[in-house]
């Protein structure tokens, strides 16, 4: 007599979404209170976790909770709370969550309750002034797609005096790598010896863009610091602080930058 062994049915897959920039699954898991990592491990293998509809049994998927509804026997976990800061970032700190240097970032800037922290878009490691921070990816999303074309005003201090030619130029567009870039306004704020104080105002957000406009027309940046984004303006917040967006500026924001 032979014997077979039975085969058991296979399990099925994992169809729920992983957010590769997302948080851990267990990790979330364990912010709601739910246990301990370990404990919250357990919870997703014997499939009683659900991510959008869709059961994970897998450890290492990655959510967005403010994005994705998950759900522990049928039940959802409770939204994340969404947090809007503005954050006037000194140079030498890095617009990066993940920096293998170990430098400052600019998400250390702000207060967080746990929540997982991210900045609106960038400014080089160079580059001072206002940088949104938040926990909502979808406002994210809005304000950084080209289609919406939110407007960033810079203060940039260049070498040498710019004249009416130059700054034509930028208003044109000057090619890049990657295609023309160019200013939506410019004009000049003061004037020094050996220097020229622009103001400007950008709806891209190309790496290095302003920086290398500049250093196409011949004019080193020496110093560059973003005053504005969109309605939200940097006034009087010290170097390296944080404060709360108001919400008339999350309005304004929305209202600028929703489909």
């Amino acid at each position: 007599m032979s014997h077979r062994k039975k085969k058991h049915p296979a399990k099925p897959p994992d169809r729920a979404a992983s957010h590769p920039d997302g948080q851990r699954l267990q990790k979330v898991l364990a912010a709601a209170g739910l246990g301990s990592r370990r404990k919250c491990e357990e919870l997703i293998t014997a499939g009683r976790v659900e991510i959008d509809r869709q059961p994970v049994t897998k450890l290492g998927v990655r959510v967005d909770p403010t994005r994705q509804e998950i759900r522990l026997d049928g039940i959802p976990l409770p939204k994340a709370k969404l947090v809007y800061y503005a954050v006037n970032k000194p140079t030498g700190v890095v617009s990066t969550n993940r920096d293998p240097a170990g430098r400052p970032r600019v998400i250390d800037l702000a207060p967080s309750a746990g929540e997982r922290l991210f900045t609106i878009g960038r400014l080089d490691i160079s580059s001072e002034g206002l940088i949104l921070v938040t926990n909502d990816g979808e406002l994210a999303n809005w304000l950084t797609h080209p289609r919406y074309g939110v407007e960033k005003t810079y203060r940039v201090q260049v070498a040498g005096r710019p004249d009416r030619t130059i700054l034509a130029r930028l208003r044109r567009g000057v090619r890049l790598a990657e295609g023309v870039a160019r200013v939506e306004h410019i004009r000049v704020k003061s004037h020094y010896k050996e220097s020229t104080i622009l103001e400007m105002v950008l709806r891209e957000g190309r790496n290095r863009e302003i920086r290398r406009m500049l250093a196409k027309v011949g004019h080193k940046v020496l110093r560059l610091t973003r005053i504005a984004v969109g309605p939200v303006r940097l006034g009087k917040l010290p170097s390296g602080q944080s404060r709360q967006l108001t919400q008339n500026e999350l309005k304004t924001l929305r209202q600028v930058s929703g489909p």
